[in-house]
């Protein structure tokens, strides 16, 4: 680009700049945000390639090329906690899409019929902090007084250990997962059914459509651009299990490892136990690298499906 160009660009840019400085005035303190939160700490991604000693600092650190990832990849417990991972997270993607869909669809059904209130019981459980779920598991899995402890023992049975047998928390993780996420995934599709014109459902019932065709015909594929936005989000964080929830619902119990522990929770406990900063740095790498091209292929594959469907 030729010098005259460039500067008339520039001077183009900054008219905008100054034509719009009130919505960039009303967006600074987002922009800080991110780079304060978002983009300085990228410089920290140095120390997965040194090997960081805290009296010397990042850039004073010795450089040892790719051992922090060699350290993590030749563990016992890397293949376990990656299958886990992207294991749970896949299926937490496809269960809360299909509920949040189900239950968008069931209150339009019941517009007008106290909308607010079953708003507001679906919205509950997402505001509620793991810790505090935390506790509402082991009030039901806890030996001796749990409840299904006790209702075990009314029954005459013999009482599952839950937190010693790992083969029931594939079950119970993503049971956990759907109550306290599906509320706010539901009500964006809600928020989605709510801009979809009338006129399409009332002449598809003039037409004789049933309830089924209005949601098949109609509705989900007038969602379709807001779900593939929502999964290709969900995608780039596959690599990113929800710590809360798999630490504290299984109460960090050792015997849960092979079911539970995942990458964000082994990262953790080698940082709390070995206090090995450079091997933490390389996961939480590796981690966003694949996020990013896991994205980039996601949408590459929407692209090819469905041009219009995709982010880009």
């Amino acid at each position: 680009m030729q010098p005259a160009k460039r500067f008339s660009k520039w001077k183009h840019e900054w008219k905008m700049m100054k034509r719009q400085r009130s919505l960039l005035v009303m967006s600074a303190p987002a922009i800080l945000f991110k780079l304060i939160f978002s983009y300085l700490p990228l410089i920290g991604l140095v120390i997965a390639f040194k090997s960081y000693r805290y009296d010397l600092g990042i850039f004073g650190s010795d450089w040892n090329g790719f051992n922090n990832f060699t350290f993590f990849f030749t563990s016992q417990t890397a293949w376990i906690i990656t299958r886990n991972t992207v294991l749970y997270n896949g299926a937490f993607i496809l269960l809360t899409t299909v509920c949040a869909l189900l239950l968008a669809i069931l209150l339009r059904e019941i517009m007008g019929r106290r909308i607010q209130m079953y708003q507001t019981v679906l919205f509950l459980p997402h505001l509620l902090s793991w810790v505090v779920v935390g506790y509402i598991a082991l009030a039901i899995f806890e030996p001796g007084k749990g409840l299904l402890h006790q209702l075990a023992l009314s029954m005459g049975e013999q009482p599952v250990a839950w937190y010693q047998e790992s083969k029931w928390w594939p079950l119970i993780l993503p049971l956990f997962h759907i109550w306290k996420s599906v509320g706010l995934s539901a009500l964006i599709y809600f928020a989605g059914i709510l801009g979809i014109h009338p006129s399409y459902y009332e002449a598809a019932q003039i037409d004789g459509a049933s309830k089924w065709h209005l949601a098949t015909k109609i509705t989900i594929p007038m969602l379709m651009p807001l779900v593939v936005i929502l999964f290709l989000v969900a995608v780039g964080g596959i690599f990113r299990a929800d710590f809360g929830l798999f630490y504290f619902i299984p109460n960090d119990s050792s015997f849960l490892y092979s079911t539970t522990d995942v990458i964000d929770t082994y990262v953790y406990r080698s940082l709390k136990n070995i206090g090995d900063i450079g091997m933490t740095a390389a996961v939480g790498l590796y981690q966003s690298v694949v996020g990013f091209v896991l994205v980039i292929s996601a949408n590459a594959l929407v692209r090819r499906i469905n041009r219009d469907n995709a982010m880009w």
